[in-house]
């Protein structure tokens, strides 16, 4: 299996094709198949069937997915569509390289996300969520205590049927092993012998 030097959210152009000099980004690469799906690009049409009631069938309109030798990669930096070296970028790292200028592709990858600081809104939302919560974990708290002396006696009620279902079984079993016992005497009472045989 060969990688794809064209990655998920490239900007590409399409090169050839009904759809060739359109540009878009990849929504999605499959380096099993060769292929790639770019947005606006190879539009087909699917007609769907409802499966159920509440699905709505009717002919859907979505990207399928073309060859990778059909698209070629825009740099972000000249703006130009370019073939894709590999290589190493300004901090040392592995990187997909733009045959054209020498700049790196893989911008986006080593950009990190500046830190957001709250502002006076969003404290407020914070503290607003925090005073609910605690609101509702008191009035749990007081229905857990009103709940408690219906517990206990609803526990005190069934340990008292399941009592007295365990005196009738006990009473039940009793009666059974007595006539048990009554019909076993009467066939092994002695017989007469008769005589002569």
């Amino acid at each position: 299996m060969t990688k794809l030097r064209i990655k998920t959210g490239d900007k590409v152009v399409v090169l050839a094709g009904k759809d060739k000099g359109k540009t878009g980004n990849v929504l999605s690469a499959s380096p099993k198949d060769n292929r790639v799906t770019v947005k606006g690009v190879n539009v087909v049409a699917k007609h769907k069937k409802p499966r159920s009631a509440q699905d709505k069938g009717g002919i859907i309109k979505k990207e399928a997915a073309i060859d990778v030798s059909n698209v070629q990669v825009i740099c972000p930096a000249c703006n130009k569509a370019t073939r894709v070296a590999i290589g190493t970028d300004s901090k040392g790292q592995k990187a997909r390289i733009c045959k054209k200028c020498g700049a790196s592709l893989d911008v986006n990858k080593y950009v990190k996300k500046a830190k957001t600081t709250k502002t006076a809104k969003t404290e407020e939302v914070a503290k607003d969520k925090v005073a609910k919560t605690e609101k509702t974990t008191a009035a749990n708290e007081q229905k857990t205590a009103s709940e408690q002396p219906k517990k206990v006696e609803k526990t005190t009620k069934t340990t008292q049927t399941t009592k007295t279902t365990v005196k009738r079984a006990v009473k039940d079993t009793t009666t059974t092993i007595k006539s048990v016992a009554k019909t076993s005497v009467r066939k092994t009472s002695p017989t007469k012998k008769i005589a002569g045989k």
